[in-house]
């Protein structure tokens, strides 16, 4: 049953790391930033199983209670929505024992390390039909929500191709210890399923469905050190999953780009990109470019009879939706965080039976059956169909 809209929410934590205080902060600002909602969110209840995030859970961000399982955070009646952020390798366990406990969830992604785990969120989520909501947070730049208005009013003609990076330098360095993230039974892939899911989960905003895909994988760093303070310290271990992954993709005929093209890439060991994490969109009449490291920004050319072609820098303004929600003038930036209060805004609309605005387990499957394919794309070397998925907010025609 919908929460109602006019009372306090109560809210569950589950992993008080950097992105669970993340979430923390971005419901906190929700009465700031859109105070005629009425949503009121009280940080009821955080489970961490380090001594250290429990304090933070209660001492920095103020959870009236804490626990080291996160069961107990489910158990508890005064919670009605939940957050997941654990590592990534927990996402599945947790989002489905959510559902199974009737609390509308926010998950971070990837929701699983495979299709098949996402799809068990999926049908759990389905079964109690509680609102789910995916921190694919790339969707929530105003830039972003521009373009799509952009694509969805014709204003670039019929989409030919696009072109999306996502490439960062975090994981560059050989001496980066072998974390979770580089083993394959706790991280399943790894830049594929990691970023990449993010730019996959962007076209689908953008411009649709992916219908299928032709894959390559690369491991080019291929051993790291063991981590410091355990028995493998000193030791060098191989990397078990992938750091540069590339795909051509067809769109699926329900998509705004149906019949159109497209190539993505993904790097975490790019030497040089910070946080480039890019779309380029080309039709009939026009083109648009959007990266993040100038989120702010989205550059714009259209073709018109009798004049030369070339780019217009539009700098965010109040004609981009959200923006005047967080800055009162053009052109003052947003931050990350920013993208996050819009984030936790949808999902606490959707679980309290609003007009649903926000991505969905749905999505995640969209996102996670198009990583599948990729992966045994690059086993097989050829195009590998992916299936559609009901329910997915990817733009359709």
């Amino acid at each position: 049953m919908p929460l109602s809209p006019t009372r306090s929410i109560g809210v569950g934590l589950i992993s008080a790391g950097w992105m669970g205080r993340l979430h923390s902060r971005a419901y906190r600002m929700i009465p700031l930033v859109y105070p005629e909602l009425g949503l009121r969110p009280r940080l009821v209840h955080a489970a961490d199983a380090a001594e250290a995030g429990r304090v933070a859970a209660s001492d920095v961000l103020g959870y009236e209670r804490v626990s080291s399982d996160y069961r107990a955070v489910l158990a508890d009646p005064e919670v009605d929505v939940v957050s997941i952020c654990a590592p990534n390798f927990l996402h599945a366990e947790m989002g489905v024992a959510a559902a199974r406990a009737g609390k509308p969830f926010w998950i971070e992604k990837p929701v699983g390390r495979s299709a098949a785990d996402t799809a068990a969120v999926r049908d759990a989520a389905i079964a109690t039909g509680v609102a789910t909501s995916i921190g694919f947070n790339y969707r929530h730049p105003p830039a972003i929500a521009r373009a799509r208005q952009l694509i969805a009013d014709g204003a670039l003609g019929s989409i030919t191709n696009i072109r999306g990076r996502i490439f960062g330098g975090f994981h560059a360095d050989p001496q980066t210890p072998r974390a979770w993230r580089f083993v394959r039974d706790q991280a399943g892939s790894g830049v594929l399923g990691d970023l990449m899911g993010h730019l996959v989960d962007l076209v689908h905003f953008l411009t649709g469905p992916i219908g299928s895909v032709t894959a390559t994988t690369g491991t080019f760093i291929t051993e790291r050190p063991g981590l410091p303070g355990t028995p493998d310290e000193g030791r060098l271990l191989p990397v078990e999953n992938d750091d540069y992954a590339n795909m051509l993709i067809r769109f699926d005929d329900s998509a705004v780009a149906a019949g159109a093209l497209g190539t993505l890439d993904a790097s975490w060991i790019a030497v040089g990109p910070k946080a480039e994490y890019a779309i380029e969109v080309f039709g009939t009449r026009g083109s648009l470019r959007w990266d993040f490291e100038r989120m702010g920004e989205l550059r714009l050319a259209i073709r018109r009879p009798g004049e030369g072609v070339g780019y217009t820098r539009l700098v965010a303004d109040d004609a981009f939706p959200e923006y005047a929600r967080f800055q009162p003038g053009s052109g003052t930036p947003m931050g990350y965080d920013d993208l996050k209060v819009i984030e936790a805004k949808k999902f606490l609309l959707a679980a309290t039976g609003a007009a649903a605005e926000n991505s969905n387990v749905h999505d995640a499957l969209a996102s996670a059956q198009v990583l599948a394919a990729a992966e045994e794309s690059a086993a097989s070397g050829r195009w590998v169909d992916t299936p559609a998925v009901p329910g997915h907010t990817g733009h359709a025609r």
